[in-house]
Order: C-alpha cells, then structure tokens, then sequence
C-alpha cells in the first residue's frame, strides 16, 4: 500500500480499531489529566483522534505520509499534526501521554531503542504511553528467515521482507520487547493480547518515570 496515495480512501476500505483498541485508548485518556496532550505518533487517518478530543484532551499527530494526515486534518481539523516519522520525534516533555497504534511492527530492530527513548522524551514526568506490537505465527517467520537467507539477504530473525507482506516488517518476541522498554526506564501497567484472523496484537500500557 502507498499511504501517501491511498489516504484519501483508506477509511473506506480499512478499519483497524477492535474493542480491545479502544480499551487501551481509553486507559491512556484517563491517565491524562482533563486540557492535557496526548501525542498520537504514526496516526494514520487518526482513527482515535475522535475519542481523545471528545474526552477533553488534545492531541497532536505525527506521521511520515501526507495523504494519511490530509485525511487525519479532514476529520479531525483541531488536531495539530506534523509529517515526521518515529526515527525523527524530537518533541521534549512535551505529552502527558502518547501512543502508537499498528506502527511498531515497520520498525526494524535496531531502531526500536531510539524510537522508544523519542517516546520518554516526549513525556511529561509519569506519562503513560500505549504500543501495540503486532504478532504472527513463529514458523512463519522461521519460513521468512530462511528465505531471505537462501536469497542472500542479510535476514534477521523476525523479520518478514517477502513480496506480498505489505512491506517490511519485524516482529520482536515479547522478552525482547520488555528488555527495551525497562532499558528505555518504562514501568508495566497493563497487558492484553488479541487474536485476530491469521495475525494478533500485544497491547502494552507503560508509564514513563517521574522527575
């Protein structure tokens, strides 16, 4: 998918929000005091903008493809969004919350501390932050791994480079995961998982430390 092209007509076609979604984004709200910020990195259409704002809080959104904030500043015209990719979040305790939905599993692994330490940076002292971190089966990635290996790719495991995946992705195990957030200082407060036809979900609440 191009979701620069495709922006304009990806709600019609997608809607990536389940119950479980919107229960982690309502446990974010609640840890943002009433005027406060969230920020909504890698918005998309901003699919939970609407829930954010009709909670009194703001929100501000960041994304790396125009046409998917085009749409987001359609729908949602008080948000103030940016064209910037996780790699490159520069913001400074400026969030009582954040999240990142459907997004982390386009990170490759050697950036996921980078973007993690983007998202503490960007958080106000206790500031929770939501991920959901995207799962498939582990053969399937063994099946990939071993592909990419015999192309002479440089393959690392986890991740899915085939054509016809939708483009890269990496999926890390859930250790691997929790070692990056307690090196990034982030605290657990809550977990879910969520099976989903062929593929699931991790969903991950976290609270930055305080100062």
């Amino acid at each position: 998918m191009d979701y620069t092209r495709d922006g304009a007509t990806y709600d019609d076609e997608y809607d990536p929000v389940t119950a479980v979604h919107r229960r982690f984004v309502a446990r974010l709200i609640d840890s943002c005091p009433q005027g406060g910020t969230v920020l909504d990195a890698a918005c998309g259409t901003g699919p939970y903008m609407g829930m954010v704002l009709g909670a009194g809080r703001h929100v501000v959104g960041t994304d790396q493809s125009a046409g998917m904030l085009g749409r987001a500043g359609t729908k949602h015209p008080s948000a103030r969004l940016h064209q910037v990719g996780l790699q490159e979040l520069a913001f400074e305790k400026a969030f009582d919350a954040a999240m990142c939905i459907d997004a982390m599993e386009h990170v490759p692994p050697e950036e996921w501390p980078l973007v993690l330490a983007n998202f503490r940076r960007a958080l106000r002292s206790g500031g929770h932050l939501y991920l959901t971190i995207e799962e498939v089966d582990r053969r399937e990635l063994d099946r990939a791994f071993a592909e990419e290996t015999a192309a002479g790719l440089p393959a690392v495991r986890g991740e899915d480079v085939r054509e016809g995946t939708g483009g890269y992705h990496y999926y890390p195990g859930r250790e691997q995961v929790r070692r990056w957030l307690a090196e990034a200082g982030f605290t657990l407060v809550d977990e879910a998982d969520e099976r989903l036809d062929g593929y699931g979900y991790h969903h991950v609440l976290v609270r930055a430390p305080e100062y």
